[in-house]
């Protein structure tokens, strides 16, 4: 056992060296945003998938396009459009003829889906027959066709943009399908000096060369190891607690009764503990901390509490509910 641990902390650290490397060549292109690297790096090594949303302009696209960029595998990038149509995303069927026999038959022409990280840009720009295209593939790896399933090659990432809902010419995801995002992660405005930086790396004549140092078997390693990192029952429970006080129906915290409509299912409690493993990982840990999972908390949580109309009316979002649950519950005193 012991020697186990010691070839699993000696392959960590070497993997872990490679996931900085990820960072420094995202920092040739993106500056800044490092919370934001971070949370896309988690979800990477948890196996999920991560939905960005932030106002034009704050990199989103080239930030995922960068990371694509720096690990050795397939990248397509998908433009939703109001006229995109599920076939545009999986692909269609075409009659193709054999010239030997003459005999005319049907070919499945793959679509841009079968890649290892897709970009779906602007996600929310697209009616929700369209969005609703990509939930196979997202929870089960796979694409259906004319009755006929074709595995995703893993690993594979699905990282979509959205604009602010408020804006004109969106449609909201619906609640099932944010459900099958790992982390929804909100991007903000640069500080002063980044948008400093940005102005002055974006208009001159200087271009960095972002170059790939991890490959795709790397990350699906990456991967095993995370589900083999240790978090003790007390921080189970925690988690537990977490979710199910997400729940109107059978919390007894006042504030969630009043704000919340629906709470958060079983998924965001294994969501909170792998993307938590996958963070302790990160930071080259085989121990999930309580820091760990406070961290994640938002980004799982984020669109996995839906508020009540009232708090809509109020500006109360789901992330004051997230940060009042970790406020104001008790923390096992083993911890």
């Amino acid at each position: 056992m012991e020697k186990h641990v010691v070839t699993m902390k000696h392959e960590l650290e070497t993997l872990t060296l490679k996931l900085a490397d990820v960072k420094k060549e995202i920092g040739k292109i993106i500056i800044g945003q490092e919370e934001t690297i971070e949370q896309l790096l988690i979800t990477f090594l948890a196996g999920g998938h991560a939905l960005l949303e932030g106002v034009p302009g704050l990199a989103k696209t080239l930030m995922i396009k960068t990371l694509s960029q720096a690990i050795d595998l397939k990248f397509k990038r998908i433009q939703f459009t109001p006229d995109l149509m599920p076939s545009d995303i999986i692909g269609t069927e075409i009659l193709e003829e054999d010239h030997s026999t003459g005999k005319k038959f049907f070919q499945f022409n793959k679509g841009p889906i079968f890649a290892n990280i897709i970009l779906a840009d602007e996600i929310n720009r697209t009616p929700p027959k369209t969005q609703a295209a990509l939930l196979e593939a997202m929870q089960e790896f796979e694409v259906t066709y004319s009755g006929k399933t074709y595995a995703l090659e893993k690993p594979f990432f699905m990282l979509a943009t959205q604009n602010p809902i408020e804006q004109s010419g969106t449609f909201p995801l619906p609640e099932a399908q944010q459900d099958r995002f790992l982390f929804y992660i909100k991007i903000g405005y640069p500080t002063a000096s980044e948008e400093k930086g940005i102005l002055k790396s974006t208009t001159g004549v200087k271009k960095e060369n972002v170059k790939k140092v991890i490959s795709g078997a790397e990350i699906l390693r990456l991967q095993e190891l995370v589900r083999e990192v240790y978090i003790s029952d007390d921080l189970i429970d925690f988690v537990s607690t977490i979710v199910r006080a997400t729940r109107p129906e059978t919390t007894t915290n006042a504030y969630v009764k009043e704000w919340v409509s629906w709470g958060a299912g079983p998924r965001a409690g294994q969501a909170m503990i792998l993307t938590a493993k996958a963070r302790a990982l990160q930071y080259g840990r085989l121990s999930v901390s309580l820091e760990d999972l406070k961290k994640v908390a938002l980004p799982v949580l984020r669109h996995r509490i839906i508020i009540n109309f009232r708090a809509e009316a109020e500006g109360i979002t789901s992330d004051e509910i997230t940060h009042h649950l970790l406020t104001n519950t008790e923390v096992p005193s083993k911890v």
